[in-house]
C-alpha cells in the first residue's frame, strides 16, 4: 500500500456512515476527483455506480452522481448489484469506471466505496493515491463543468439482467443443474435477486434464504461470515449443498450435503486439481495468501501444482495473478478469483464452478471435498501499544525460530500486525491443536510483553 494514501485502505474506503470519511460531502467530493481522474477520450467520461442493500446506500449514490456530473461526467446506475457484477458491467459497456458502493461483509451501519478502472480491475494504489490529491487540491472547484456542460445520470434498467446472462454462461454448456437442490443464503444482500435466478435459470431447486432486505439487515448474522442457518438448512431440507454470499457478493462460502462447512481453501483445491487434470490452470499454479491452510499446499503438491503465497488481501492475489500470468487464486475467506471469466471474486461463478464438478463426476460434495485434509490452524490476535517492527523483538524471534524447528514440514508460524486494527496476529498451523493453540498463546505474550497493553 502507498504511504501516500490516507483515505483509501486494502479495499477502498470504508467506515461509519455519516462519519468521516464516509459523510455525503466527502463522497461528492470523491466524485468530483475521480471524474477529474479519468483519461479524458473526447467524449463525456461514463462511470458506473452500483451499490448493496444498506440503506445509506442512496446517500451515497445521490453524493457520487452529484460529483462526477458537476464536472461533467454521465454516470450510469445500476441499483443493487454485486461488486462482480459491476466489474463485468464496468468493462462490457466500455464504462471509464466503475463504482461499487458497499462496505461488503460488515454490518449495516458501515459503508464505502471500492472502484474498479475501465478494464473492470480494481485501481492500483498510485491512481488511488493521485484520487486523494485531487479531493485535497483547493483548486478542485475550479474544474466544474460549465452549465451547459453537466453531465447526466441514467439507470441501466437490464444491468441485473446482463449479468445474469454473464454468471449462466459460465457454467458448462453440457451440463445442467436438474435434480439438483442448493440452499442459497444472499445474506439479506446485493445478490439477493440474481443469485436464486442464476441457479433456478440452470435448471436447480433453489431454496433462498435472506433473500428480503430492508436496508438494516445486510449480513445480520447470515451469509459468509456466519454460515450457520445455511448449514441447518441444507440439512432440514435434504439438500445437496449451500452457497453463502456475503453483502457484496464477492465471497461465497459452501456447506455439503451433511452440513459441513467448505472454505475457500477447500474450493480452490476441489477446482484446482481438475484444472490441472485437464491443463487449464496457468503455469500450474494458484495464488493464494499466507492466510491459506497448509493443506491446500499439499493438495496442490499432490496434483502435480504449486501454490503461490501473498499478503492478505483479495487484491493482492489479483495483482500476483496478473504480474505472473495465472488464471485462478483466492483467499479462504471465500475469495475466488477466475481470472478466465472475471477480473475481480465472485462468489455465485464460485458455486457454479463446484456445480459443474458434482454434476459432471456425479458425486457428493462431501466426496469431493476429501481432496484437501486440512491441517489444524489456530488464529491469536493481540492488542498491543506499538506496533514495534518483528525483526527487531529479538525474543520473538528467538520464540518463533524455536517453534519453526519443532513443527518443521508439520507446520509453518506466520505474524503480522493488522493493517486497519492496533493487533499483532499469530496463526499457527500444526498437527495437534492443543499444542500449536498453547505455543501460539505463548509468541503472543511475547509480543505483548515487546509491544506493551494499548490503552
Amino acid at each position: 500500500m502507498s504511504d501516500s494514501r490516507k483515505l483509501f485502505g486494502t479495499d477502498g474506503v470504508r467506515g461509519v456512515a455519516n462519519v468521516e470519511p464516509m459523510t455525503s460531502a466527502t463522497v461528492m467530493r470523491l466524485g468530483m476527483a475521480v471524474a477529474v481522474q479519468l483519461e479524458h477520450t473526447g467524449r463525456k467520461d461514463r462511470v458506473v455506480i452500483g451499490k448493496d442493500t444498506r440503506r445509506s446506500g442512496y446517500m451515497f449514490e445521490t453524493a457520487l452522481s452529484a460529483g462526477i456530473v458537476s464536472m461533467g461526467g454521465d454516470v450510469w446506475l445500476t441499483g443493487p448489484l454485486p461488486t462482480p457484477g459491476i466489474a463485468f458491467i464496468t468493462s462490457s459497456m466500455r464504462a471509464d469506471a466503475g463504482v461499487v458502493i458497499s462496505a461488503s461483509h460488515n454490518p449495516y451501519q458501515d459503508n464505502g466505496i471500492k472502484l474498479f478502472s475501465r478494464d473492470g480491475y480494481k485501481l492500483d494504489d498510485a491512481v488511488e493515491a493521485d484520487i486523494e490529491r485531487l479531493m485535497e487540491s483547493p483548486n478542485l472547484t475550479e474544474q466544474l463543468a460549465r452549465s451547459d456542460k453537466i453531465g447526466n445520470a441514467t439507470r441501466i434498467d437490464d444491468a441485473l439482467g446482463r449479468y445474469i446472462v454473464f454468471c449462466k454462461y459460465t457454467f458448462p454448456r453440457d451440463l445442467t443443474l436438474d435434480g439438483i437442490k442448493i440452499v442459497v443464503d444472499c445474506a439479506h444482500g446485493a445478490a439477493y435477486r440474481c443469485a436464486p435466478q442464476v441457479f433456478e435459470e440452470l435448471g436447480a431447486d433453489v431454496v433462498a434464504i435472506h433473500a428480503s432486505p430492508d436496508g438494516t439487515n445486510i449480513n445480520d448474522d447470515c451469509g459468509a461470515l456466519y454460515p450457520e442457518a445455511m448449514c441447518q438448512r441444507v440439512v432440514a431440507e435434504g439438500a445437496h449443498l449451500g452457497i453463502a454470499l456475503d453483502g457484496d457478493a464477492d465471497r461465497a462460502v459452501l456447506c455439503d450435503e451433511r452440513g459441513n462447512i467448505i472454505d475457500g481453501d477447500a474450493v480452490m483445491a476441489l477446482c484446482a486439481t481438475r484444472m490441472i487434470a485437464a491443463d487449464t490452470l496457468a503455469h500450474r499454479t494458484v495464488v493464494a495468501t499466507v492466510m491459506s491452510n497448509i493443506g491446500l499446499e499439499r493438495a496442490i503438491r499432490a496434483a502435480g501444482g504449486t501454490l503461490l503465497r501473498t499478503d492478505v488481501g483479495d487484491r493482492y492475489v489479483v495483482e500476483a495473478m496478473r504480474r505472473g500470468g495465472y488464471n485462478f487464486g483466492g483467499e479462504q475467506s471465500g475469495h475466488l478469483v477466475f481470472l478466465d471469466v472475471n477480473t475481480t471474486g465472485d462468489g455465485i461463478v464460485a458455486g457454479l464452478h463446484v456445480l459443474g464438478i458434482m454434476a459432471r463426476e456425479q458425486k457428493s460434495l462431501s466426496d469431493l471435498a476429501v481432496v484437501m485434509q486440512r491441517s489444524p490452524q489456530v488464529l491469536v490476535n493481540v492488542v498491543v501499544g506499538v506496533k514495534r517492527p518483528l525483526d527487531e523483538m529479538a525474543d520473538v524471534q528467538s520464540l518463533i525460530g524455536g517453534i519453526e524447528a519443532k513443527l518443521g514440514d508439520e507446520g509453518r508460524v506466520l505474524v503480522r500486525y493488522s493493517g486497519t486494527e492496533p493487533k499483532a496476529r499469530v496463526m499457527i498451523e500444526g498437527p495437534d491443536e492443543a499444542a500449536i493453540r498453547a505455543l501460539a498463546e505463548e509468541v503472543a505474550d511475547a509480543i505483548k510483553s515487546a509491544c506493551g497493553v494499548r490503552t
